[in-house]
């Protein structure tokens, strides 16, 4: 394994550069920091660039079992001091590792060629730790897609793979998707659009038909979904609130509804009206 031991090194220098969020995503590529999402992004299976492991964390036997694994991915692999690795850090508690990947976002067309999806659409959510924490939810609710529009957050940021934990890397992720594209794939697709919303007058997410294909859209934390989301969507979803909170945590209400669509479509819950 190569040594680097200065931060001069060109490959540290364009480490330290993917920080930036414009440079990391003109070069496509996703950093995947700490020993887990580590061995999530080796297994995923998208292409490398290059890891850093420092002699400390190679001691750890699990560290070991990552830097075998990728010797035979062939990935090309580094041992840096303790000083390199801070320098390229994105992390208040650096666990030695980090591995550079090439971003892999789904194709739209695609993805409109498949029947009776459940789709996540994130309309402006701004916050990585919601947007990371909602594509978490998504994969573990067995969700086909999320399909970021063109004023949401990078999911592909350090802070919201980080929340992901993992998951960017299994779901399939749609980045940049303008409303009017949104609009062609739902109609091909024939997938009713159902938004979350503060609006009361909405139907209340248990009484709501969840069957077929399905895009839930969960918007910006302030503001909600926009208004043309609203407009597009066959449904208005409403999360009622008995105590004194005005709303939940865009995070907590993708969970709500996803979970509720999800026992819906599998015959845990019976679709109430």
């Amino acid at each position: 394994m190569e040594k680097i031991e200065s931060v001069q090194n060109k490959k540290i220098k364009w480490l330290v550069r993917l920080k930036n969020a414009r440079r990391r995503r003109a070069d496509g590529v996703v950093v995947a920091e700490g020993v887990r999402l580590v061995e999530m992004a080796t297994e995923a299976g998208w292409g490398m660039r290059l890891c850093l492991v420092t002699a400390e964390a190679v001691r750890e036997v699990r560290v070991q079992r990552i830097v075998a694994r990728l010797t035979e991915l062939g990935c090309p692999l580094y041992e840096v001091t303790s000083e390199v690795y801070r320098k390229v850090s994105d992390t208040d508690t650096p666990q030695g590792i980090l591995l550079a990947v090439e971003e892999r976002c789904a194709d739209l067309a695609t993805l409109a060629s498949q029947t009776d999806m459940l789709v996540v659409v994130l309309d402006g959510v701004q916050d990585p730790g919601n947007a990371g924490t909602i594509v978490r939810t998504a994969d573990a609710a067995g969700a086909d897609a999320v399909l970021c529009l063109e004023d949401t957050i990078d999911v592909f940021c350090s802070k919201a793979v980080r929340a992901s934990m993992g998951s960017v890397f299994h779901v399939p992720i749609i980045r940049n998707v303008s409303r009017e594209a949104l609009r062609v794939f739902l109609q091909r697709g024939r997938i009713r659009l159902l938004a979350a919303d503060l609006d009361r007058a909405a139907q209340p997410y248990y009484a709501a038909d969840y069957s077929g294909g399905v895009a839930l859209a969960f918007g910006n934390e302030g503001n909600g979904v926009s208004d043309e989301i609203r407009r597009m969507a066959q449904k208005r979803l409403f999360i009622p609130m008995f105590g004194k909170a005005e709303s939940l945590n865009v995070s907590t209400a993708a969970t709500l509804l996803l979970y509720e669509a999800v026992g819906v479509r599998r015959g845990f819950r019976r679709h109430c009206q």
